[in-house]
Parts: C-alpha cells; structure tokens; sequence
C-alpha cells in the first residue's frame, strides 16, 4: 500500500498484514512500482495536488491498472490523463461514479444500466465494472450480469474490497475481463453467506472477506 507517510502508524496497528510504503511523490511511487503487474488506485486517494500527482504516474505503469472511487472521480474532471494509459485497465464505478465519467445524472445512468456500461466502455476503453444492484461487467464484447448480492452490502468500503478482490485475480495472470467478472461474483455471493448466518443489517465490508475466501478455495479445488 503506497500512502502518505503520517498514516503508516495507523495502518501498522489497525492491519499488520499490509505492506505499506511512505509516498511523498510520484518518483516515490515510480519506484515502488517498478516490478509490478498490477496497481490499484482511487480508495482513499483524495482529490487534492499529491492525490492527481500519484494518479497520474499510475496511469503511466507498465502494467493493468483498477481504478476505483476518487481514481474515477479525478479522471471525471480530468479524461485527458487517460492519454499516458497504454495498457490494461479496469474501472469499477458506481452509478454515481458513472454518472460523473459520463458528464449525466445518476438517474439516466440507473434508467439504462446496460446502456451505460457500454458508453464507459467506449469512451475510455476499459473493463468496466458498473456497481449496484444486477452489477453489469462489460469489455467491449461480452456482457455479464451478477444477479447474486444483498442490500446490506450497501455500505462504505465494500467497493474496495472488490476492487481488491478483482486486482488479486488479475494479478494472478486472470485476463481482465475475467478477473473482474469473477471477482464480482466472489465478492456478492460471499456477501451473500455472511448475510445468511448473520443478516444483511450491520454488515461490514471487511466480514465479507473471510467468505470470499472460501469461496475462492472452493473453486481452486474443483477439476
């Protein structure tokens, strides 16, 4: 995890099993990226000089990029730092995600979510991912539709977690469309076991990852 230095402290003491570095710049960051084959970038990001600083060196990586949250919402005010991107990318927006990279409003995008995930597609020509109740995985030929899933998962976070859950796949050599059509449903139907032993209310975004795990292992043992 590439974060602002005052925030290492906290993420040692609250998760310990991530690895984080202090970036201060892009150069730091061109750095820690080198070797990589794959960066996800937007949760937690910001919007301000340094959040648009990383953002643009990651679009410039040698390698698949996922793009989430303030990722997405900085290239919505900014579609001309998609010009630096060469290789793979997938956007995972919500609707009102959508709604900001198509220049409309969450109710058009909510209207046609088919149309939609086709339009992100064309106008910036990666695997989109639109989130939301029947989430839509479109990459220009192959349209996939997750009808698993659960009100409860409409909470803050749960759409890093699939963001993360995606970028592990995909680094593990999945094709993009794949990964993300895969990672969308481990991430519903696991939301989906928590929700049968404990109930959608309370749900919180980081319960759901033992499950997706399990049902991860489930599928590598299969033939």
């Amino acid at each position: 995890m590439a974060t602002r230095r005052e925030h290492l402290l906290a993420l040692a003491a609250r998760r310990p099993e991530l690895m984080a570095s202090a970036v201060s710049g892009a150069e730091d960051l061109r750095l820690l990226m080198e070797g990589k084959n794959l960066v996800v970038v937007g949760p937690g990001l910001g919007k301000d000089p340094w959040a648009r600083e990383l953002l643009t060196e990651v679009l410039q990586a040698e390698c698949p990029v996922v793009v989430d949250a303030d990722g997405l919402n900085i290239i919505s005010e900014d579609p001309a730092l998609l010009k630096y991107r060469k290789y793979p990318m997938i956007l995972t927006p919500h609707t009102g995600e959508a709604a900001r990279l198509l220049e409309t409003r969450s109710s058009t995008i909510s209207a046609d979510r088919v149309k939609a995930a086709k339009e992100l597609f064309k106008r910036f020509g990666a695997v989109v991912v639109l989130k939301g109740a029947g989430t839509l995985v479109y990459d220009g030929k192959t349209l996939n539709l997750c009808s698993d899933g659960n009100p409860g998962m409409a909470v803050a976070g749960m759409g890093d977690v699939l963001s993360g859950v995606i970028a592990a796949l995909a680094a593990q050599g999945l094709e993009t469309h794949t990964a993300a059509a895969l990672g969308v449903w481990l991430h519903a139907t696991g939301a989906d076991h928590l929700a049968g032993l404990q109930g959608e209310r309370g749900m919180l975004a980081l319960e759901t990852v033992p499950y997706i795990r399990s049902q991860l292992n489930k599928i590598a043992k299969q033939p």
